[in-house]
């Protein structure tokens, strides 16, 4: 601030002529008074200063509201406020002592002047004020603690992933979260290329598992086992002695990290809009195939199924975590049409989360509706519980059918009341049946998404038990999804519907990762914390 104060009144000095009246005797004659000189004392002029004081110097972000306030010395005077440099902005109430502004979005610091006019009819006082716009912050929380996504801050590429037109190794995990106002509705923008910077050093675990691959002789470069060994750092991308068959294996590198499948991950730019404050929904929206969210990492998140069935006529559809277990790699990930995506729990973000199991778990990613996804653990040792069970196909429970096995299908998952209707009957529960990368597995209860049923009951348990979305509300989190696993004898495995439930709790926007086709009615959970900025 800088200050200019004039005196509009003239400072005068007043000669005052004192006469001394000498005193004869007892009387004065009137001669003697008028004879002396006079002149009447002049009662000073009344001096009033003018001023006027724009008020302090301000800091302030990029689009808040600022308020110019200044003070002056007298209720009679005209005041103009105008805008002397800096981005112009619209000032309201210009002409009277308080004025408002919307500070200009700066890329970089930026400082405005204003200055302030008073006029009393004869004279007037000026006087300025400097507001300092900061630059628009792109920062995110820090990566190291449970409510962020893992951004690149220094342009790390991958070691193995490369860009099919520069050669040069992708950008890993997220580039960049900004903030974005569309229609008054406030979004999280994240913007990834979708490949995750995942270390795995080799256990004797993982060993044994590659090598206990049914197909080992086939799937392996050497006719049977896993080049690496115990102690190596794999990147991911790796080549860990797998025959790696699908598209652009060859071109964006990372041939032996796959075992054979649909495809090796690209590059895969895209910006994903989360709402920043997600709303419940008011109708029934399944989440299908494809991207239904984004892992913090930027790797996207699918939802149970793989698109295929045991009958051509659609019933008996695949559980993806089931029917692809030999497709993946040693993080739980592969890719489809180059987008690498996870279906369920992966260990290896958990691992770079510190998740190990003993509070609750933190954030691992957000849904296309906003509602963020923690993972599988509710506190210290306690798993969250999927409200999902596997039916009783005995002809005397109120989930079996007629024969006992799979001839038939829940008229409503949600509400097993509804009874049963016939179908094409499936496999027994003993039947192999075989892959699209061609193992054969046994097709037991809890194979395909018709195995299932929502157990209300179980969700009315509260606590550590999830919704039908496979989610619920605490008082920290708000509402929330869980990856669900299950464990037996120590060993934890995916539990149905692994991370998103069947049907989206939130509304969808209509610039949404995913979508829904569904408009029947229904009720959904609670608006609950949304993405961080």
């Amino acid at each position: 601030m800088s200050k200019s104060k004039v005196n509009v009144a003239n400072n005068l000095s007043v000669l005052m002529l004192c006469l001394s009246l000498g005193a004869c005797g007892d009387s004065i004659s009137i001669d003697d008074v008028t004879n002396e000189d006079t002149t009447e004392e002049e009662a000073p002029e009344e001096t009033t200063t003018l001023t006027v004081d724009a008020g302090s110097d301000q800091t302030v972000e990029s689009d808040a509201t600022v308020t110019l306030t200044a003070t002056v010395s007298s209720t009679s005077t005209t005041i103009t406020w105008t805008q002397s440099s800096g981005t112009s902005v619209s000032l309201s109430d210009a002409t009277s002592a308080t004025a408002t502004f919307t500070a200009p979005t700066a890329s970089t610091e930026e400082i405005l002047v204003f200055e302030v006019s008073v006029d009393d009819g004869s004279n007037v006082v000026t006087d300025t004020v400097s507001i300092t716009v900061e630059a628009e912050s792109t920062e995110t929380t820090e990566t190291t603690t449970d409510d962020v996504w893992i951004i690149n801050e220094t342009n790390a590429r991958s070691t193995y992933i490369t860009d099919e037109t520069t050669g040069e190794g992708v950008l890993v995990d997220v580039q960049s979260v900004t903030e974005e106002t569309i229609d008054g509705e406030v979004y999280a923008v994240v913007s990834t290329q979708g490949i995750p910077e995942y270390d795995v050093t080799i256990t004797q675990d993982i060993i044994d598992s590659l090598n206990a691959r049914p197909k080992a002789d086939s799937d392996f470069q050497n006719g049977e086992s896993t080049t690496a060994t115990l102690g190596d750092v794999i990147r991911f991308g790796g080549d860990v002695g797998y025959i790696s068959t699908g598209d652009f294996c060859e071109t964006t590198g990372g041939f032996g990290y796959w075992p054979k499948g649909p495809a090796c991950p690209q590059a895969d730019e895209r910006e994903v809009y989360f709402p920043v404050t997600p709303t419940a929904t008011t109708e029934v929206c399944e989440n299908g195939l494809g991207k239904i969210g984004l892992f913090v990492n930027g790797s996207s998140i699918y939802g149970w199924g793989d698109g295929m069935s045991y009958n051509t006529d659609g019933s008996w559809q695949n559980l993806a975590p089931v029917a692809e277990q030999y497709d993946v790699d040693i993080c739980g990930g592969h890719s489809a049409n180059g987008d690498y995506h996870h279906h369920f729990y992966t260990s290896c973000l958990a691992t770079l989360l510190g998740d190990e199991g003993t509070g609750h778990s933190p954030l691992y990613g957000y849904a296309a509706d906003g509602y963020p996804i923690y993972g599988p653990w509710e506190s210290d040792g306690v798993l969250a519980v999927s409200a999902w069970e596997v039916r009783d196909y005995d002809v005397d429970s109120e989930t079996g059918c007629s024969d006992s096995a799979r001839s038939c299908e829940l008229v409503d998952a949600y509400d097993v009341s509804q009874g049963t209707v016939e179908v094409t009957s499936g496999p027994a529960f003993v039947d192999e049946v075989s892959t699209l990368s061609g193992n054969t597995l046994v097709a037991s209860n809890g194979y395909y998404y018709e195995d299932y049923y929502w157990n209300s009951a179980l969700t009315d348990q509260g606590g550590a038990h999830l919704d039908q979305y496979n989610g619920h509300t605490d008082s920290e989190r708000g509402y929330h999804y869980h990856i669900t696993l299950t464990e037996n004898d120590g060993t934890l495995t995916p539990a149905f519907p692994y991370i998103v439930g069947l049907r989206f709790a939130g509304q969808l926007a209509d610039n949404a990762v995913a979508s829904c086709a569904s408009d029947d009615a229904g009720m959904g959970p609670p608006d609950g914390g949304g993405p961080p900025q």
